[in-house]
């Protein structure tokens, strides 16, 4: 049976930094009709009620119905560090994650975290995310096993060291080879899931396994790879130190081979001149985390990064302070304002939605409200707290009712989440967190 979804649609018929705020459409009295996991159709509620007596109808009133918001740079294995106090970036590491990932040598704490992870981020609204694992294969299978059983689109892989780090968290350059091909070979393409060859960053990797990775990436060219690029001064220092033979961070990788379309760089703060034109010019992907970058002091992205390149958003799940993508947007708002620079609603909704598909290669199948879209759904109340109501019920448009929800909403937000067709509710029996009462259903089924 068909369901038809009633209320406030939002979409993007192209790039609001690019094409102007025009391209971002709302419709007040919307409807979106699903079957098979798909998006049949989006037009007037009332005409498509009409046309389809046999949908079954879910009245969401005045909520907004969005595409699920698509986190485009996350370390699951972080979940447990959330919020850890103190530290920049190789202290980070060191101290927290290293020790953490460790833990991820036993598969039952792998698929323990990766379940717990995506119900966090599901109750937020977040719908699909590009998560690193740690060294050890099983982090790959349990992050992929927990995808499969909520029935969403994930892309992850096994991340490569090969040095500067712990002795229990380095594999080679052939072993991280071999296990990435094994993992590639085992679930890219399956279901909703993609696998992402990952070279931590340049640090970690020698430029042997830089080297051994980018020639997996030659022939599985069809798979995204992620790593960092250019976080932290001291950071690019030590890549200097690293690499006296690249001209910049960038040429660490590109020598490699892993610089070309569905490159990947997490945070791209502290750019050269080359690096910004080299990026553009190879078709490479940034990924903004605004909260990432202030909690460990890491710098101020530049927006302007948009008129070139494509950019995502996201949490950057341990270093990140938060799993809400509401709160990584304004996040992303207050970066912006210190580089002068004031981010329409729109364009924040675009970065977690579009930009961040786009960014991950995946903008013909999830991010937007679209006739064969994927239909991964996140139902918004605009009206979710008292000072959010209060704010919204003084608006003029949408965008000044949707602001007030992006700087200060939460997962109180969220009022409800489809994935592939189905509500996450559905999907809850077997997890404990949704059992708990995480995705509760609100809407009114007619």
């Amino acid at each position: 049976m068909a369901d038809l979804l009633l209320g406030q649609l939002i979409w993007f018929e192209g790039d609001p930094f690019r094409e102007g705020l025009s391209v971002a459409r709302h419709m007040t009295h919307g409807g979106l009709l699903l079957d098979a996991g798909r998006i049949l159709a989006r037009g007037d509620g009332a005409t498509l009620r009409m046309a389809h007596p046999g949908a079954r109808v879910t009245d969401y009133g005045d909520c907004l119905l969005s595409a699920g918001f698509v986190d485009a740079h996350v370390h699951y294995p972080q979940t447990a560090i959330i919020a850890s106090w103190g530290k920049r970036l190789i202290d980070w590491l060191n101290t927290y994650t290293f020790p953490e990932e460790a833990r991820f040598a036993d598969p039952d704490y792998a698929a323990l975290i990766a379940g717990r992870y995506l119900d966090l981020v599901l109750a937020r609204g977040t719908t699909s995310v590009c998560s690193y694992a740690t060294i050890h294969p099983a982090s790959v299978d349990a992050i992929f096993q927990a995808a499969q059983a909520r029935g969403m689109r994930v892309f992850a892989g096994k991340t490569c060291m090969d040095r500067n780090a712990p002795d229990n968290l380095r594999d080679t350059a052939q072993s991280a080879y071999d296990d990435s091909k094994a993992l590639l070979k085992r679930w890219h393409g399956v279901d909703r899931l993609s696998y992402v060859i990952t070279p931590r960053f340049a640090p970690t990797s020698t430029p042997g396994q830089l080297a051994a990775l980018g020639a997996l990436w030659r022939e599985y060219p069809d798979c995204l790879m992620q790593t960092h690029l250019s976080e932290q001064p001291a950071e690019i220092a030590w890549v200097q130190a690293l690499f006296p033979q690249s001209r910049d961070y960038l040429e660490t990788y590109e020598a490699q081979g892993l610089l070309g379309p569905g490159a990947v760089f997490g945070h791209a703060i502290h750019l050269t001149a080359r690096e910004r034109a080299r990026l553009a010019e190879a078709g490479a992907s940034v990924v903004h985390c605004p909260t990432s970058n202030t909690f460990i002091g890491s710098g101020l992205f530049d927006m302007g990064l948009t008129a070139t390149l494509p950019v995502g958003l996201a949490t950057d799940t341990g270093g990140g302070s938060s799993f809400s993508m509401l709160r990584t947007m304004a996040a992303a708002y207050e970066v912006a304002q210190l580089r002068g620079q004031s981010l329409h609603p729109a364009q924040l909704w675009w970065l977690a939605t579009c930009g961040s598909a786009r960014a991950l290669r995946a903008e013909s199948q999830i991010g937007n409200l679209a006739v064969g879209m994927e239909a991964d759904i996140a139902v918004i109340d605009l009206a979710s707290t008292p000072a959010i109501a209060q704010a919204a019920a003084r608006a003029d448009d949408l965008w000044q009712a949707l602001f007030p929800t992006i700087m200060m909403g939460d997962d109180r937000a969220v009022r409800d989440v489809w994935v592939g067709g189905q509500t996450a509710a559905a999907r809850s029996g077997k997890h404990p967190l949704n059992a708990a009462g995480v995705f509760s259903m609100k809407a009114d089924r007619l």
